[in-house]
């Protein structure tokens, strides 16, 4: 990176940082409290606020959202009659899976190989350090030329709306000239990308069931209507042979325009098996960024171990949809419904609950606040083109904060770039990119502020 003040107090900043980012990945801060006590998150909420208060952010406050939940706000006095920008991060995780998986200890930052391990290191936690980095970096060099507010999510991770309908209730609230969405990543590390593009979600529990109560396979197996096979049934009519997501009346055929994702590197990243085909057609970046995926996400089943011979009477799964940009949630969740209620076998009983959803996002690259990210990126990455990609995932708040204030721009960047390995187990975040995001952030708001 070439020398330049911001840039050298950065530097000078990411050993705190790095003790700062451990003491926020140690809070188990998952927002399922029947499978983290809600302590946890409580106490990543307070430590959020407290950092804030000690960098002069004035109404600092855990604000109590309508999913039972906390998000942290602040607000930071610019110069008289300065621009806002919003700055977002959230600071729950998702479980940390398999912890027989982590080489590590999933709350205990460790470094290793370069890169600084643990649940939440780059999906989002460091993204609250980020946006620490950069204000520091600035509070160090002139002041901060912007006025600056800052939003930290408690529950983005569970898709269960809190802080969106806070904000349609509190509309003045997070009102910004530009937004800053610390919550996405570059393509690769070291390439510096904004995302433009967010698929939509929404998350669909089935219930389906066939009998009073299990019965004997050897005794009734053959003509009893088997819950757990009309389910498989049913998950099976969601993809066609290819492995091409197929829900009645949605469109799947849409073309991804921009940069382009090769399919080796993506086998890498994805880390696919050798000898596994990838699903679904078209180029990659169609098919994770432009069009629909549905994924079974688990599924209520007896296990192997301890199985008994028996016909099951009820079985339910947890579906995801993806939906791209350009296809209204709500009408993608009703399409799904359809779809499954037309495709349970046998007459049986099927009953589906949706508990969470978000719309898809597509941004205005064209505005100021674009260019002056590009110049800063330029800086924090020297020789290199600000890129822009679509992303898969759904940060469901960008599609709200846009209908509120829709003169505001909205910028994605962030630290989940692929090695990141965001919801996996041995989740990672790499140190450089750290420090270069934080540069450019604190370089976007000096540009930002003289434009």
């Amino acid at each position: 990176m070439s020398s330049n003040p911001v840039a050298e107090t950065v530097a000078s900043l990411l050993p705190r940082a790095k003790t700062e980012l451990a003491e926020l990945v140690a809070f188990k801060s998952v927002a399922d409290f029947a499978q983290f006590p809600r302590s946890e998150s409580e106490g990543a909420a307070n430590w959020i606020a407290e950092a804030l208060r000690a960098e002069g952010f004035v109404d600092v406050a855990l604000l109590d959202t309508p999913d039972g939940t906390q998000s942290v706000y602040g607000f930071l006095p610019g110069p008289e009659g300065a621009k806002t920008v919003l700055l977002y991060a959230h600071y729950d995780v998702q479980p940390p899976l398999d912890e027989a998986g982590w080489a590590t200890a999933p709350f205990e930052l460790t470094e290793r190989d370069g890169r600084w391990y643990g649940r939440g290191s780059a999906d989002c936690k460091g993204g609250v350090i980020m946006h620490l980095l950069a204000l520091r970096a600035l509070k160090a060099n002139g002041g901060v030329p912007v006025n600056v507010k800052v939003i930290v999510e408690g529950s983005e991770e569970q898709g269960t709306g809190g802080l969106e309908r806070y904000a349609e209730q509190h509309p003045e609230l997070l009102r910004a000239d530009t937004i800053v969405i610390g919550d996405a990543g570059n393509f690769r590390v070291g390439l510096p990308t904004v995302t433009t593009t967010l698929r939509g979600m929404t998350l669909l529990r089935v219930q389906i069931d066939t009998l009073a109560g299990n019965l004997h396979s050897g005794q009734f197996g053959g003509a009893a209507p088997d819950a757990l096979g009309a389910l498989v049934r049913v998950l099976d009519s969601l993809r066609a042979e290819d492995g091409s997501t197929t829900v009645d009346g949605l469109d799947a055929t849409a073309r991804w325009e921009g940069l382009e994702y090769p399919e080796e590197q993506f086998r890498t990243d994805a880390k696919v098996l050798d000898g596994v085909g990838l699903i679904g057609d078209g180029s990659v970046a169609d098919r994770i960024w432009a069009r629909p995926a549905v994924t079974v996400l688990g599924i209520d089943c007896p296990p192997v171990v301890g199985a008994t011979p028996s016909v099951q009477a009820g079985a339910r799964a947890l579906i995801s949809l993806r939906v791209p940009p350009g296809v209204d949630a709500a009408e993608a969740t009703k399409l799904l419904q359809a779809h499954i209620e037309a495709h349970t076998p046998w007459g049986a009983r099927v009953t589906t609950e949706q508990i969470g959803r978000g719309q898809a996002f597509r941004a205005d690259t064209s505005s100021p606040a674009y260019q002056a990210m590009a110049d800063a990126m330029a800086v924090a990455y020297p020789g290199e083109t600000m890129s822009y990609a679509g992303q898969g995932g759904s940060i469901p708040l960008c599609n709200t904060l846009a209908g509120l204030y829709p003169q505001a721009e909205i910028l994605l960047i962030g630290l989940s770039e692929p090695e990141a390995q965001i919801h996996a187990v041995n989740e990672s975040v790499s140190p450089e990119e750290l420090e270069r995001l934080s540069v450019a952030e604190a370089l976007f708001l000096t540009n930002y502020a003289a434009g």
